[in-house]
């Protein structure tokens, strides 16, 4: 980690830390985009910026890039001061969202474009970095054509040639899949993953879906209103939400308030608002009797079970009116109704024996139900 001191100096730190924000704020006039963030990337990491738009997300990204400067706080890569170095003297590249190609260039000048500015490189030299370059991301054979003769994927494919061809320290992806079509879309997440992992270079990408997000990532970072609300795995931020903003923002989170009842040495009794008792699994610092809470379950936390079931330890089963299902290939998402509060369901491995058209009995494990304070 570096520190104040070591950044208001121009000398490359011993840190490995890839990229270092330091009580980082950005205003606009009157408004407050970016709020106070401290963030570490490592070296190596495909780490995600992720939120709704106008979140900070980008203008945190333009300024790790040098597109923006900070009001307040500042921003090392590769433990140096990056505090005056311009955009173009930084050791990052960026792809964006419209891929930026320069049309009436040939697939394999668009990515020499940025080689043939420094000196440094013969024509030898910056024609085998491209043809490597373009080799990487698969579209070799295609050095010759124009963009308007390949496809949207591909396009993008050219634009992360383009980026990496320089060897930066780190690529700083905006929005990079947005543009393109569903399927290609998906195409492309392998092929980033493929990228990233062949090249181990350090990826920052800015995203608003969350599944392209926990599908890609090292690490997360979820942001709102310009604040930092979690960073962890993919997995953390997943199953174990830290604010009720995260909860409700990853995943459809079933969200119901009310307090602790009680508690033994595992588990929190619960009451939901409306009477509903529920089992959680006591996981950190205990929370005392009668504290405000909200109880977070995943949609596939729930399970259907036949009638016969008996449940364990750690288990409450529902009586549970079915109020509306939708068929959605891999899985079936319900509604139901238990005892008054409505709560959503994924279920892909349950049979219709489980289950009536308006009746159900339904399963929630004390490990599943995660507890907020509020």
């Amino acid at each position: 980690m570096i520190d104040s001191q070591t950044l208001n100096s121009d000398k490359k730190s011993a840190t490995t830390s890839a990229v270092e924000v330091l009580k980082v704020s950005k205003r606009f006039g009157t408004n407050l985009a970016v709020n106070n963030i401290n963030l570490v990337v490592e070296p190596g990491e495909f780490f995600s910026f992720l939120g709704p738009s106008g979140c900070g997300k980008t203008t945190l990204l333009r300024m790790i890039a040098g597109f923006e400067h900070p009001t307040e706080g500042a921003i090392a890569i590769d433990g140096a001061n990056m505090v005056a170095v311009p955009p173009h003297k930084r050791p990052v590249n960026m792809v964006f969202q419209n891929y930026a190609l320069f049309p009436h260039l040939t697939l394999g000048d668009n990515v020499a474009f940025g080689l043939k500015s420094k000196a440094k490189f013969s024509k030898t030299e910056i024609a085998d970095r491209v043809k490597e370059a373009l080799e990487l991301v698969r579209l070799g054979q295609f050095i010759d054509r124009l963009p308007s003769q390949i496809s949207g994927g591909q396009q993008q494919r050219v634009a992360l040639a383009r980026a990496v061809v320089n060897n930066p320290s780190v690529l700083l992806l905006d929005e990079p899949l947005s543009a393109l079509d569903p399927q290609i879309r998906e195409e492309m997440q392998f092929e980033l993953a493929r990228l990233q992992k062949r090249l181990g270079m350090t990826f920052i990408m800015v995203t608003h879906d969350q599944n392209e997000a926990l599908a890609l990532s090292s690490r997360i970072a979820v942001f709102c209103q310009g604040n930092l609300e979690q960073v962890a795995k993919p997995e953390v931020i997943y199953k174990s939400p830290t604010t009720l903003f995260v909860a409700k923002f990853i995943g459809q989170t079933n969200v119901l308030e009310g307090e602790i009842a009680g508690y033994d040495e595992q588990y929190y009794k619960l009451t939901v608002d409306g009477g509903l008792e529920l089992l959680a699994t006591i996981d950190g610092d205990r929370l005392q009797k009668g504290t405000r809470i909200a109880a977070l379950i995943k949609p596939s936390a729930a399970h259907f079970v036949r009638e016969s079931y008996v449940a364990a330890r750690g288990e409450r089963v529902f009586d549970a009116q079915i109020l509306n299902k939708s068929y959605q290939g891999t899985s079936t998402e319900f509604l139901v109704s238990i005892q008054g509060r409505e709560l959503r369901m994924s279920s892909i491995n349950a049979t219709s024996q489980m289950w009536t058209e308006e009746r159900a009995r339904v399963l929630i494990p004390a490990e599943s139900c995660n507890v907020l304070p509020l």
